[in-house]
């Protein structure tokens, strides 16, 4: 037998693997309440028998194979279920003779098939996120900024709408692709922003998400080399996990940007983000993604904090308010208004914003505060930050933070 696993690694097996089970699943019974419900039996089956019986060879087989028993299972004691099961059998064939996919990876199609126009946009994202990245409902309501009630009712209806209209799990063609791109990017960057900064738990950092993020970026921009804007994604999640091994200490402890041993920030990847960003430039066809990548190559271009190009780094916020204007994009923003003009005009504009139920408004504006020597306010805009994160590192941070600002020296 062997080593029996930690909670942990049912854990982690479970955040690697659930998007595949589902995919997998999906498209073997053609039913989505099913594909989760089976993948999530088999998932307790194994929090239950892998203590005592030890990791099976293939974790991610065994999840599937159970799944699909329990699957069967069910279908063998519902009658109408099983029915049902048929019916999509014989629909799923029948696609099968119609079309060629050009989506040969599972989890790529799943999400091409969750951003169907039938759906809104958020609808698409959300089911997505939940489907596929196996976020909870709290995840992506924290992700969207809106209450977990307000989410959980927008999966339910999408997954209504699905079956209602009798939208079938389908390949998209080649035709279908470009409608859908933008769904599928906003996707695959919202995978990677809960994996670069978890939204909860104890670490900060997610690396299977942020990898999971970058490979379908990889696979997109492969599928469609002709799209800017999937260059730009790529590069961007490429310039930003390049930070990853320095953005918290030994300890976990968060360390921001001008703080970080750059020596430690992963230069291959770098390499490429920079050369994906150049070939955008090379484009001309300047779109939210490669904005933000080029801000990101920016930051990556200086070798210490202090060489950093604050102006550059404005007009390209400036760029990017014009193309794709948002409260958050107005945030972040602020931050390069706080380098190039000063604090006060950076707190004007992130008291524009009115992001007051997202913590990294108050985080931001706690900031400014305290550089502007208004202690008092500082330390109650962090303490409301604390309150609105549930990760524990920032958490940890941000009281740091906030204990300096009241009998230490001010936070730089």
């Amino acid at each position: 037998m062997s080593i029996p696993p930690s909670p942990t690694t049912i854990d982690r097996i479970f955040r690697e693997e659930y998007g595949r089970a589902v995919s997998v699943l999906i498209g073997a019974f053609g039913d989505i309440d099913v594909a989760e419900e089976a993948v999530q039996d088999a998932f307790a089956a194994a929090v239950s028998r892998w203590p005592q019986s030890g990791l099976p060879p293939s974790p991610a087989g065994w999840i599937i194979t159970t799944a699909k028993n329990r699957a069967v299972d069910r279908f063998r004691k519902d009658a109408s279920r099983q029915q049902r099961h048929e019916a999509a059998l014989l629909l799923r064939q029948a696609e099968a003779t119609e079309e060629e996919s050009v989506v040969l990876d599972d989890r790529l199609r799943l999400i091409f098939t969750c951003c169907h126009p039938a759906l809104a946009r958020a609808a698409q994202v959300a089911l997505t996120l939940r489907l596929l990245g196996g976020l909870t409902t709290e995840e992506i309501a924290r992700a969207f900024l809106v209450p977990e009630p307000t989410m959980a009712q927008r999966i339910v209806r999408a997954k209504r709408k699905i079956r209602d209209a009798a939208i079938p799990y389908r390949v998209p063609t080649e035709a279908d692709l470009p409608v859908r791109l933008s769904a599928v990017l906003a996707v695959v960057y919202l995978i990677f922003n809960e994996g670069y900064k978890a939204s909860t738990g104890a670490t900060l950092v997610r690396e299977d998400l942020c990898a999971e993020a970058i490979r379908l970026g990889r696979v997109i921009t492969e599928l469609m080399p002709d799209e800017p804007e999937a260059q730009g994604l790529l590069a961007l999640m490429l310039l930003i996990a390049s930070r990853n091994k320095a953005r918290c200490s030994a300890e976990g402890a968060l360390v921001l940007l001008d703080d970080q041993d750059r020596a430690l920030w992963d230069r291959e990847l770098i390499d490429e983000g920079q050369q994906l960003v150049q070939a955008c430039l090379r484009r001309n066809r300047p779109g939210p993604y490669q904005i933000q990548a080029a801000i990101n190559a920016v930051h990556t271009d200086a070798y210490a904090a202090a060489d950093t190009d604050w102006a550059q780094i404005l007009a390209l916020y400036d760029q990017l308010t014009t193309v794709a204007p948002s409260p958050v994009v107005a945030l972040n923003r602020a931050v390069a208004v706080a380098q190039v003009e000063g604090a006060q005009e950076a707190l004007d504009a992130v008291d524009k914003t009115h992001l007051t139920n997202y913590y990294a408004f108050y985080a931001v504006r706690a900031d400014l505060l305290s550089k502007l020597g208004r202690r008092a306010e500082a330390a109650t805009a962090y303490t409301t930050a604390i309150e609105l994160t549930e990760n524990h590192a920032e958490r940890a941070f941000l009281a740091s933070q906030r204990d300096r600002t009241d009998g230490g020296p001010l936070p730089r």
